[in-house]
């Protein structure tokens, strides 16, 4: 049996619209073509894209299916440590990403 090989990640589209790229954030974490630091990036982007949906959705302008938040942060916290915290006055979370988790 042979393994299947990955299609190659188009970067420029995985940046601008995530989900349409990976079927779920944990994809990404998993893309061996990724170094950690553009796995970081299309995550934040991904994070950023799912709160805009969930605020769009609360103001009733429903904007599409995105990954549950939780997702999102759970993969990030696989590779990177994550805070979040409350940004006022908007409705989204921020977030800081710091350092990437070094292999032992």
């Amino acid at each position: 049996m042979s393994a299947v090989a990955q299609p190659i990640v188009d970067l420029r589209r995985a940046l601008i619209d995530p989900a349409s790229s990976f079927g779920s954030p944990d994809d990404v974490v998993r893309n061996p073509q990724l170094t950690v630091s553009r796995k970081i990036e299309i995550l934040c982007h991904w994070a950023y894209d799912t709160a805009e949906l969930s605020v769009a959705e609360e103001e009733g302008m429903g904007g599409g299916e995105s990954a549950d938040m939780s997702a999102v942060l759970k993969a990030l916290d696989e590779i990177t440590d994550t805070h979040v915290h409350s940004s006022a006055p908007t409705k989204q979370a921020g977030f800081c990403v710091t350092e990437p988790h070094h292999a032992a």
